[in-house]
């Protein structure tokens, strides 16, 4: 297939894509604007003091880090969420609450985000800074911690009677001192520094333990300490559902499957639309493109008598004008039409064919050669008890006596009479081929509407013994290869296929002649008229 042609025939579906992209991205905006509103807020925690400490190692920063990312794990658990609903006093299991928290340590610093989203604001900020506050609560150095509080009583009796002795002690070395200054002899000074040098050893001890139990107190550098360093904020937009961003993605994946779809769809479909395809798969002259004919009954598809200044009878004078330049080399005056499979309008193009060459001034005769499913008795409202089988079964039937008048001058059928149990043995007769010569005889031009090519063989016996085949396409039901093994089968016998007849065609299509001729109207069809019924009258009566 012609990467051109494939392309082309995508672009019809157009419509299906951009009609699939407006659906989805409508039930996506549909849908998004449904949904609730979901808001989002953080509140921030520090995990332990290593920033406030003058030289902090690079031991420490991996333990506050390590303690970052178990604290993460900790904040969705069942102890610290049911806590955080008793609390608040939620009507939620915890596993729901757990749905709206996301807790992460923030990589490389001490950080953890707590993030809570709920469809109230104000019930995610409560939620997000009691989880951090029940987060505390279980950390070792927590005031609220039961142990510690326990510890804490006894420090602090300890700082008490520490700070009592560093006063007591401190007012005493201040004495010595003085008493050191007016001492006389060596003795006293000596004794004196002793006894100063001691109690100052004793004051730094207890130093020493009273810094060690305030930080112990007050959480001082442990790893263990948590503080909120930033609580949760009241958002004010709503994170989801993000309309726009939804109805966009939407129309993406509408229009990506739709494409897809058209893609799949054109490679699966060879069917012949345009004539373009046509010329591409068969080779062979577009007689005419015949646009589509209103109506469902049979005498409803004589559309050149209906309308015989519409686009769809000008068309049919093109495809007659094109057979007279088709034939200006050789004889066509016996002509078969046909097409590879059924409903594809061979009958009525057969049927409005004979119709604008009797308008042409041409004695015509239309002939129903399709012994299995005739229909042209139909199209014409006419009595079918005998015609074409009569005058093949018996050689005492006159070819006038089977000629049915019709409302069209110069133009006679001859319908298909009873169906035979032998068509194409009887259509390959010498009978057959003496009828030919004596239609050839009492008229310019002689139409057969005959079966389908490739449902019975009957087509292919009759072309052999007519000038001319016109093959019948149908626009977007005739398929590709369908169409080729027809025409292999009329080239595998003396056949002529003068073209191809392009059925129920777009308007475009048809070009610029369907308007052209429309606007001449009636001067135009005189002048052809004229010119055909010279050109056949040349033609030879006696065929070899």
């Amino acid at each position: 297939m012609d990467i051109i042609q494939y392309f082309k025939g995508v672009l019809r579906w157009w419509w299906l894509i951009l009609l699939s992209a407006a659906l989805a991205a409508g039930a996506s905006y549909y849908a998004s604007s449904k949904q609730p509103k979901v808001y989002q807020t953080t509140a921030t925690l520090m995990v332990g003091q290593v920033t406030q400490q003058a030289n902090p190692t690079g031991q420490e920063f991996y333990l506050i880090e390590q303690l970052a990312a178990s604290y993460a794990q900790i904040a969705r658990r069942q102890p610290v969420l049911q806590a955080t609903i008793d609390s608040l006093g939620l009507k939620m299991p915890w596993q729901a609450l757990k749905n709206r928290v996301y807790v992460s340590a923030i990589p490389r610093t001490q950080l953890l985000a707590i993030s809570v989203q709920d469809t109230s604001p104000e019930r995610a900020v409560a939620i997000a800074d009691e989880i951090a506050y029940q987060l505390i609560l279980q950390s070792p150095t927590s005031p609220e911690n039961v142990d510690r509080s326990e510890r804490t009583e006894f420090v602090q009796e300890q700082l008490d009677s520490l700070e009592s002795r560093i006063r007591s002690s401190t007012a005493q070395l201040k004495e010595l001192e003085a008493e050191l200054d007016t001492a006389l002899s060596a003795r006293q000074i000596q004794s004196l520094q002793t006894e100063i040098a001691s109690l100052e050893s004793l004051i730094t001890t207890w130093q020493a333990n009273y810094t060690e139990l305030l930080n112990f107190l007050e959480g001082g550098a442990s790893p263990n300490y948590l503080t909120v360093i930033e609580p949760a904020q009241l958002p004010y937009q709503p994170i989801s559902p993000k309309v726009m961003v939804n109805v966009l993605l939407a129309a993406v994946v509408g229009f990506t499957l739709a494409l897809g779809a058209a893609l799949l769809l054109e490679y699966l479909d060879d069917t012949i639309k345009s004539t373009d395809d046509l010329n591409a798969a068969l080779n062979l002259t577009t007689l005419g493109s015949i646009p589509y004919i209103m109506g469902k009954a049979y005498k409803d598809k004589l559309a050149v008598a209906h309308t015989p200044f519409s686009p769809i009878a000008e068309a049919y004078r093109l495809v007659r004008t094109n057979i007279q330049f088709m034939a200006v080399d050789g004889d066509a005056r016996t002509i078969m039409v046909t097409s590879s499979n059924l409903s594809e309008g061979k009958s009525t193009t057969a049927a409005n064919l004979a119709i604008v060459m009797a308008q042409a001034e041409l004695k015509t005769i239309l002939i129903d050669a399709d012994l299995r499913r005739p229909s042209v008795h139909k199209v014409f409202q006419l009595p079918n008890a005998q015609g074409l089988t009569d005058l093949l079964r018996s050689p005492q039937y006159e070819i006038g006596d089977q000629l049915k008048r019709t409302e069209f001058e110069n133009l006679q059928v001859i319908t298909s009479g009873p169906l035979p149990p032998n068509p194409s043995e009887m259509l390959g007769s010498q009978r057959m081929a003496d009828l030919l010569q004596q239609l050839q005889e009492i008229a310019d031009v002689v139409i057969f509407d005959t079966p389908p090519v490739l449902a019975v063989s009957d087509a292919a016996v009759l072309a052999n013994r007519v000038d001319g085949v016109i093959f019948v396409i149908k626009a977007k039901q005739t398929r590709r290869k369908e169409a080729q093994e027809a025409h292999k089968r009329l080239q595998q016998g003396k056949t002529t296929v003068l073209g191809c007849v392009f059925n129920q065609a777009s308007d475009k299509e048809g070009g610029y002649y369907y308007t052209y001729y429309a606007q001449t109207g009636n001067a135009a069809e005189n002048t052809v008229r004229s010119k055909l019924r010279r050109l056949w009258r040349r033609l030879p009566l006696v065929r070899g």
